[in-house]
């Protein structure tokens, strides 16, 4: 005789790693064969966000730490304790340590003719003398940072180290970088303004050359330095330094202006 299902529905105890089913039996048969079973699968039982925050601890969170180089080329690690950050010296440094930069070992030998007299570059062109020799340099203006000039007795040089920092104030070296530049040109030189990578500081040098010499505005200077000079891209500090620097070369020819008129 046909006896109806009957459906229990079992969820796993604290013990089990099965999810939830539901089985139903189907009773015995009529020759008194064993009941049928089919199992449905559920999904586990899910926590409430609030449930999760508040089983939330930091004691399962992992402890991190940061390793920083100083400009100096010190190299310290910070962590957290107590809602205070502790510093300790880097165990692993070795002696010696340069600067707090990444270092390029790859070599940039692209110059950047803005002028005949006037090249821009990387520290690999005032390292390289045959790329030198071939431009026909004879001055070279090192705005790098640790890098000597390596050829004294080839080229009249002039050093500033100047570091690739937004905060530098980059606008306090023209008058010195510009009397150097026209010094040369006046020579009948040819002068290779380099910095360490020809990407910032070098560049933003020419850049505020061309326009107070030439009269170029910031855009259209940028973009001269650029189109021979692709890598050029001073950091934000300069060009907005740079922006300012046009409206005070702007003031002053208005000033002129009105006295001449």
């Amino acid at each position: 005789m046909y006896q109806p299902m009957k459906g229990t529905l079992t969820s796993p105890s604290r013990k089990q790693a099965s999810p939830a089913c539901m089985c139903l039996g189907m009773g015995k048969g009529a020759e008194g064969g064993r009941a049928g079973e089919l199992h449905i699968v559920l999904p586990p039982v899910m926590h409430s966000l609030e449930d999760e925050i508040k089983g939330f601890s930091k004691n399962k969170l992992r402890k991190q730490c940061t390793r920083v180089t100083t400009l100096s080329g010190k190299r310290i690690i910070e962590t957290w304790k107590d809602s205070v950050v502790q510093t300790v010296e880097d165990p692993d440094q070795h002696d010696g340590a340069g600067c707090g930069y990444v270092q390029d070992l790859n070599m940039d030998l692209q110059v950047g003719v803005i002028k005949p007299w006037l090249l821009l570059g990387s520290q690999d062109v005032a390292q390289d003398l045959n790329v030198l020799k071939t431009y026909k340099v004879t001055h070279i203006l090192n705005v790098a940072y640790g890098v000597e000039n390596v050829f004294p007795e080839e080229f009249n040089y002039k050093k500033i180290s100047i570091l690739d920092l937004p905060e530098t104030e980059i606008t306090s070296y023209f008058p010195e970088c510009f009397e150097f530049i026209e010094h040369a040109k006046k020579q009948d030189g040819v002068v290779l303004v380099h910095c360490n990578a020809g990407v910032s500081r070098a560049p933003a040098i020419i850049i505020g050359f061309l326009m107070f010499y030439e009269k170029l505005n910031f855009a259209r200077a940028f973009s001269v330095v650029k189109n021979v000079r692709p890598a050029t891209c001073p950091n934000p500090g300069f060009i907005e330094q740079l922006h300012k620097y046009q409206d005070c070369i702007r003031r002053q020819s208005n000033v002129v202006h009105e006295k001449t008129d």
